[in-house]
């Protein structure tokens, strides 16, 4: 099996004040909190998403892996509709000490370059900053991180960078090439 070079970089905010947002795009885009935790759905948002960009770790997920990993407390998604279609998803995991990560995020191929990415970002980041207060029990966020990598699309570090994201550690590894898994041959961009 042949093997590729990945870069992944890990990046932070440690204010809410770091947060620059995005501007709206136009027309009726909207983000709603997915309040029913629904298997079914977050793994429709995670393979549509990620199908292209080789997101192949919880592929495998059984349904009641799924279901226990959505039922934890703060565990939240948040989702870009884009006149009443889901257009992608934000999806935030408190930690320890007021820490939340952004643990997933993206749009589906046929909704990227239309602007929505920065927003659906900038809004989920806001969300991972006052996830406390929709979770009492929760400690007050500290600090929000994530982490992209070279296999993802070509503009999420500059859009990371420009909501006010800073970098904190690079790493360099051989994976194993797989092929991604989707989309489905005949899927374009609309």
């Amino acid at each position: 099996m042949s093997s590729m070079t990945v870069t992944t970089w890990s990046l932070e905010q440690t204010s809410p004040s770091d947060l620059l947002p995005a501007a709206a795009p136009e027309g009726d885009v909207r983000i709603v909190r997915a309040e029913v935790p629904s298997p079914e759905f977050s793994r429709f948002l995670y393979a549509s998403v990620g199908g292209d960009i080789r997101w192949i770790d919880r592929l495998g997920w059984t349904y009641a892996r799924w279901q226990e990993h959505l039922d934890r407390p703060g565990v939240e998604t948040w989702v870009a509709y884009d006149r009443g279609t889901p257009a992608g998803y934000v999806e935030l995991e408190p930690q320890d000490d007021g820490v939340v990560e952004i643990v997933y995020f993206g749009l589906l191929p046929a909704f990227r370059g239309r602007r929505i990415g920065g927003h659906l970002l900038s809004y989920g980041t806001a969300r991972a900053w006052d996830l406390a207060d929709r979770w009492p029990r929760r400690t007050p966020t500290k600090r929000v991180w994530l982490h992209t990598c070279s296999l993802d699309g070509e503009h999420a570090m500059e859009n990371y960078r420009r909501r006010g994201f800073r970098l904190f550690d690079t790493k360099v590894e051989e994976q194993a090439e797989v092929a991604a898994p989707g989309p489905w041959p005949g899927a374009h961009a609309l």
